[in-house]
């Protein structure tokens, strides 16, 4: 093999990948945060609502974790504009990660919904407390130390599969990362480069998340 290596070429496009980086992260951090809305949601439905909104919670799981992202993703670019309605790449790409993390994190919430003790549900209801300050004060509270590292695993799953915005066309890391190696055909030098970025930031938000589980919840969260 005759391939020479030129990782300065790759280096010096290091600025433009930090920097869609951190579009990286922004994509991440609102499509989790999004989904654990979302989860929450499910998780109270599937628990406390009666048999139609426990039966359309489970659809809304089942779909969309039995599917791709990036096929969920397809639906909202390309199926949306069929009815009229145009959102940019990035919103597709958002929504569609949003909605498959609600999935998954239903799931997650509503097992630590099932783990709080029964005593505890009536004792609040001997208190008058209405369903959703049950949930508020009493089972999110018990069910933080419980969920917690499957929650940061999420969050880091998150951050890799965000990859998939590269497909349509937003320069996120990968997505810049493609654009530059077009031009400069180092595509090993940069993809080799890549990957050590999303191994850095792995690391980072394994760190963040290890530190706030520690000091906030009492519990270890998945180290690197």
């Amino acid at each position: 093999m005759n391939y020479t290596f030129q990782f300065g070429v790759a280096l010096e496009s290091l600025p433009a990948l930090l920097k869609a980086a951190i579009l990286t992260v922004e994509l991440s951090f609102f499509a989790f945060w999004g989904g654990a809305l979302i989860g929450l949601a499910g998780a109270a439905a599937k628990t406390f609502g009666g048999r139609v909104v426990r039966q359309l919670a489970q659809a809304y799981v089942v779909f969309f974790t039995n599917t791709p992202a990036l096929l969920q993703i397809y639906l909202l670019y390309y199926g949306l504009p069929e009815v009229g309605i145009l959102l940019p790449s990035f919103t597709c790409v958002l929504l569609g990660l949003t909605l498959n993390a609600g999935a998954y994190l239903t799931e997650i919430q509503r097992a630590g919904f099932l783990s709080v003790r029964q005593t505890e549900i009536e004792a609040a209801e001997t208190l008058g407390m209405s369903l959703w300050l049950q949930i508020r004060f009493v089972i999110v509270p018990h069910i933080a130390k419980t969920i917690y590292p499957p929650l940061a695993n999420m969050f880091l799953i998150l951050i890799l599969g965000s990859s998939m915005a590269a497909v349509f066309s937003v320069d996120e890391l990968t997505g810049t990362a493609i654009n530059i190696s077009t031009e400069t055909y180092r595509w090993l030098e940069m993809f080799t480069l890549v990957a050590g970025v999303y191994i850095v930031l792995t690391f980072i938000a394994s760190l963040m998340l290890a530190f706030v589980g520690k000091r906030i919840f009492r519990v270890k969260a998945r180290m690197f």
